[in-house]
This record gives structure tokens, C-alpha cells and sequence, in this order.
């Protein structure tokens, strides 16, 4: 057995005891930097433990590409109105196929990267998976809906998804959002880099205005039995429904974002 091998199984075990099962459909927020975890056998890891009849999904976010993005905003920092103008000229339309997203972390680009991997269609908010029904819930994501109810993100609560959350906090919880679309979030514009009939076009269009700002305190106050907690190669990882996870968002955005209109 070669040691890619074992650690893999090893792995497999570790996620067995934490809670995951076979057959189910995990999505996976993970940072590997400092964990000594490799990316591809932590891959390799979790698709064992859910089986030939799980599916792993993971966050394939390209945030960066727009020009309404906090992340574009950090690229043209310190740029000159002319600079930043030219810089925004030359943006690569997002390709599902090609576009990395290396700003998810390895795991993310791993899954992304591997034979037989699934990518939906956003061009700033994609996901990526593998697994046996990973065609089917990635499916459906149109450019008006990073996060509502025809997203990925909703098929995994349709789905009764778990999330794993593997040496990060609730402040990247991605089912949170879905939360910002049950509370009557208000709107926003945002715009992208697209492919269009000739060639890479910007489009511009209305959504969810998301705000990832509170989810360190949701989390806080979603922490407790409704999670399993351990240790995966030696750092922390937590487990849950997605369900759990928004509904108790819903109830708490209700309660405290003042923006929401409870009449």
C-alpha cells in the first residue's frame, strides 16, 4: 500500500467517524494551507467515505471576475482611472471549463480539476463536484440566482446535503446565503465578463444583495448539537445539515438584520 494510499483510507476513516456516510451528498468548504492535508488525497478521502453513490460538492467561486466585486476592487487597488479602465478591458470571459478558481483554496481546484467533474454555469459563483449526482444538482444555475432558489446551492437543501467544514469558521458558510434569499434580502446590480457571440461581453444584472458579514455570529449561534465536531489530520472539522444550517439562518436574519421588511 503506498502512502497516498494509506493516508487516503486513513482519511476516509477519520471522515467515516465524524459522521459522513455513504451515499450522502457533502458539500465542502475547506483552507488546507498549514494542515499538512494534500488536496488530492483529501479528494480522493471523502469520495471514498460517501461511495459510489455519494457526491462531493465544493465552492468554484471566480468573485473576481467583475468589476462589482470587493475582489475586483482589491485587483485595481492603487491602479489609475486609466489603468484600472485598461485592466477591466482585458478581463478573460469566465469559461465553466477552464476558468480556475484558485481563490477557493486546492481542495476546491482539486475537485474542479479531476476527471469526470461537473461545474455550473455562474460566471462569479459557480460549483464544482463529482459523484452520482453531481450532473443533476449542478444543473441549474442562472445568472439572476447565485444563491436562490434555482441555484446549486438550493438543490443541495432539496437534497438534504451536509456541509463539511474542514480548519475554517462559519464566516464562509456558503448555505448561510440562502438564508439572504428567504428574508427578502434587498437587490443589488452586479456585472461580469461573459462569453458572447463575439467574443468576451459584460453584462450587467439584478440580484440578491449578499452579505457575509454577520455569518461568524449565526454561526456562533447555530454551534451546539446541531453540529459534529473532531479532528481531521490534525485540525478542526466540523459537520451538519444544510437544512439545519439555513433554516436556523432564516430565523435569525429575521430577528436581527434590520433591513429586512417583517410587516
Amino acid at each position: 500500500m503506498t502512502d497516498a494510499v494509506a493516508d487516503r483510507d486513513g482519511l476516509a476513516r477519520g471522515l467515516t467517524e465524524l459522521g459522513l456516510s455513504a451515499g450522502d451528498v457533502v458539500l465542502v468548504h475547506a483552507s488546507l494551507g498549514g494542515t499538512g492535508l494534500d488536496a488530492a488525497v483529501l479528494r480522493d478521502a471523502l469520495l471514498t467515505a460517501v461511495g459510489p453513490d455519494g457526491t462531493l460538492v465544493v465552492p468554484a467561486f471566480t468573485t473576481e471576475n467583475s468589476d462589482t466585486s470587493t475582489a475586483h476592487m482589491r485587483q485595481v487597488s492603487g491602479m489609475t482611472p486609466t489603468q484600472a479602465a485598461a485592466f477591466r478591458a482585458t478581463m478573460p470571459a469566465f469559461d465553466p471549463a477552464t476558468t480556475p478558481c484558485s481563490g477557493m483554496g486546492r481542495l476546491a481546484e482539486s475537485v474542479r480539476t479531476a476527471r469526470g467533474a461537473v461545474r455550473s454555469t455562474h460566471p462569479q459563483v459557480s460549483f464544482a463536484g463529482l459523484g452520482r449526482r453531481a450532473g443533476e444538482l449542478l444543473s441549474s444555475h442562472p445568472l439572476e440566482s447565485h444563491f436562490g432558489e434555482t441555484s446549486p446551492l438550493a438543490a443541495l437543501y432539496r437534497a438534504r446535503a451536509r456541509v463539511l467544514m474542514i480548519n475554517v469558521g462559519f464566516s464562509v458558510c456558503t448555505a448561510f446565503h440562502l438564508a439572504e434569499y428567504r428574508t427578502g434580502s434587498p437587490p443589488r446590480s452586479y456585472r461580469c465578463v461573459v462569453h458572447g457571440a463575439n467574443g468576451a461581453e459584460w453584462t450587467e444584472y439584478k440580484d440578491v444583495s449578499l452579505d457575509d458579514s454577520d455569518f461568524a455570529a449565526i454561526g456562533e449561534a447555530f454551534e451546539g448539537n446541531r453540529e459534529q465536531k473532531g479532528q481531521l489530520g490534525g485540525t478542526t472539522a466540523r459537520l451538519f445539515s444544510i437544512r439545519d444550517a439555513v433554516d436556523h439562518a432564516v430565523t435569525w436574519m429575521t430577528e436581527n438584520r434590520p433591513q429586512i421588511d417583517r410587516r
